[in-house]
């Protein structure tokens, strides 16, 4: 079985955004592998330091919230 790296990097994305603090931060609990695959990709900048977040680039917050909501959310329901 092949591993869809594009697939899981997207997923990340969005869950980075649904852990979202102080505007721009994220909590890093993740893979390194897709951590750094982010960071190459200009979604999230360098994440190899002491911070327990990472930081989302303009780019990467916009494409986060767009993965999490296409990803993560179930469409309105109205009621009746």
């Amino acid at each position: 079985m092949g591993i869809d790296t594009d697939g899981i990097d997207e997923a990340v994305l969005g869950l980075l955004w649904l852990t979202l603090h102080d505007e721009r931060r994220a909590w890093k609990g993740h893979d390194w592998d897709v951590l750094n695959r982010l960071y190459k990709q200009g979604m999230i900048y360098d994440p190899v330091n002491k911070a327990k977040s990472v930081v989302l680039t303009d780019e990467g917050l916009a494409r986060a919230e767009g993965l999490f909501r296409t990803l993560f959310s179930k469409p309105n329901q109205d009621a009746g």
